[in-house]
């Protein structure tokens, strides 16, 4: 396995359409938690919320960063994040471009 398997990960959640996705995005690459967040465009979600069935229109995000910032990454998404239960997903890097790798570090990492 390579070096960098378990050092970098992809986190993904959803926005609702009417939140400032940019703002989000800046603060988090701000707080160092996140080397890049992509808002990738509109899209329709249908699923079960207290027992009904829901379809609402969202966008889906991806976060480039480092699994040792996974625990503040979620700590401030959920302050952050208007849903009561914000998907968190983590994914793990297992190959990438040495330079990619080492500038999600850096970018991570103490400034």
């Amino acid at each position: 396995m390579p070096r960098d398997a378990v050092e970098h990960v992809l986190v993904l959640t959803t926005l609702p359409l009417n939140l400032d996705a940019n703002a989000l995005a800046r603060t988090l690459v701000e707080e160092r938690l996140v080397a890049c967040l992509n808002v990738l465009p509109p899209m329709q979600s249908t699923y079960r919320w207290k027992d009904e069935i829901e379809t609402e229109s969202e966008r889906q995000v991806i976060m480039k960063t480092t699994r040792d910032r996974i625990a503040a990454l979620q700590t401030r998404l959920r302050e952050l994040h208007p849903y009561d239960v914000p998907e968190f997903i983590v994914v793990p890097i297992v190959e990438g471009s040495e330079a990619y790798l080492d500038w999600i570090k850096d970018s991570t990492g103490p400034g």
